[in-house]
């Protein structure tokens, strides 16, 4: 069943933001798989697809929310780690992605940058879905054993985010510079 909203992109595009609150109730997996199918299709310099998706599972979510709540309350404390915890038991669905490492810098910078290409495809046919998503990169994505719990080789790839997905619980506001601001014309 096609339940896409049939906006136009542009309105999909301004529309989009990122959720921090979810109602309980987890999308279709297949709703996230042909993000995925989607997110591939960004541009990737020579064709490389330096892009890897890892669905989480209930047991993997449960390990990583251990994992960021010892984080957090080594960082600032028991009472910080417990609200964390608290958060994150919450969020109904998990992804991580990963990039190819590669040895050259230029292809390094390149195939990151067409990550984050794959990861906005994924954002706007989710939101046009009615899913929301939010990309994290903080402190427990950069810990070797959060990549031991995805079952990623960090000397093959490097995790470019944990995204969580679910029906927005709500829909913050946003406000942008005017285009004037931020264009030069030369």
């Amino acid at each position: 069943m096609d339940v896409s909203s049939k906006k136009p992109i542009a309105d999909i595009i301004r529309e989009r933001r990122t959720i921090n609150f979810f109602k309980p109730d987890i999308p279709p997996r297949e709703a996230v798989l042909e993000g995925i199918e989607l997110a591939r299709w960004a541009p990737n310099h020579h064709l490389t697809e330096p892009w890897r998706f890892y669905l989480l599972s209930d047991h993997i979510k449960r390990q990583v929310v251990d994992l960021n709540t010892r984080i957090v309350a080594q960082a600032k404390g028991e009472e910080a780690g417990r609200v964390k915890r608290e958060r994150w038991s919450h969020i109904p669905g998990w992804l991580a992605m990963t990039c190819i490492r590669s040895s050259d810098d230029l292809r390094q910078q390149e195939d990151y940058a067409a990550c984050c290409c794959a990861v906005q495809n994924l954002s706007l046919y989710l939101w046009d879905r009615g899913i929301g998503m939010k990309w994290t990169t903080g402190p427990v994505t950069r810990a070797d054993e959060f990549y031991d719990l995805i079952w990623v080789d960090s000397v093959v790839e490097k995790v470019v985010g944990l995204f969580w997905y679910g029906y927005p619980d709500e829909v913050p506001v946003s406000v942008r510079k005017p285009v004037s601001e931020i264009v030069v014309e030369l």
